[in-house]
């Protein structure tokens, strides 16, 4: 799959939140959303709508005189794939050294820890 910007996968998470949806009920969308100043404006939201529609993340079809956009790719199949490329790009593919610099900045929470070790145990008893 193609590389996917930020601004790109923002629509995407209106996307994966409902659809299908019109070019303008996706910038409505987002413009609730983003209570701050950035207001998004049509030809920006059509111009990434059709980068991804290009990068194959999203389909449309017409319904009278508009598109109604829809996603082809999961949210949580986008998720893993981008997870494992963070990893390759910047722990050369190992999980251990993200994990440990979380840890080292005290930014795991109990629960953190509590779901890891879990996951952990789950994976050694199904790969023993």
């Amino acid at each position: 799959m193609a590389d996917i910007s930020n601004a790109e996968l923002e629509v995407l998470n209106v996307l994966w939140q409902k659809s299908p949806l019109s070019a303008q009920q996706i910038i409505e969308q987002l413009n609730q959303a983003q209570l701050r100043e950035k207001q998004w404006h049509e030809k920006t939201v059509k111009t990434l709508l059709n980068r991804l529609i290009k990068k194959q993340a999203i389909s449309f079809e017409k319904e009278q005189r508009r598109y109604l956009y829809s996603p082809v790719i999961e949210q949580a199949s986008y998720q893993q794939q981008a997870g494992q490329s963070l990893i390759e790009k910047l722990f050369s593919g190992r999980l251990s050294p993200l994990v440990a610099g979380f840890a080292k900045q005290n930014q795991l929470k109990k629960d953190d820890i509590e779901s890891l070790k879990a996951i952990i145990n789950k994976w050694e008893k199904d790969n023993d």
